[in-house]
């Protein structure tokens, strides 16, 4: 099972990259027993989102959907 320093690992690279399955799994796996690890990713996910939101800001683009922004 992957340590949360791991997971966290993980959770940065899927950003950057298309996990392999073996990866996703294992990331899924723990995230289902760890709750830190769960706040952790949600952090993630707003602080992209605020970021986004700011880059459109700046930028004067419409925000994007999620669906179309090639979320994961």
């Amino acid at each position: 099972m992957l340590s949360c320093k791991d997971a966290t690992r993980r959770m940065s690279e899927a950003e950057d990259r298309e996990l392999a399955l073996s990866e996703r799994l294992e990331l899924g796996m723990h995230l289902a027993l760890c709750k830190g690890c769960r706040n952790y990713q949600q952090h993630l996910h707003v602080l992209r989102e605020a970021c986004r939101g700011y880059r459109d800001e700046l930028t004067g683009d419409e925000p994007r959907a999620e669906a179309d922004s090639g979320e994961r």
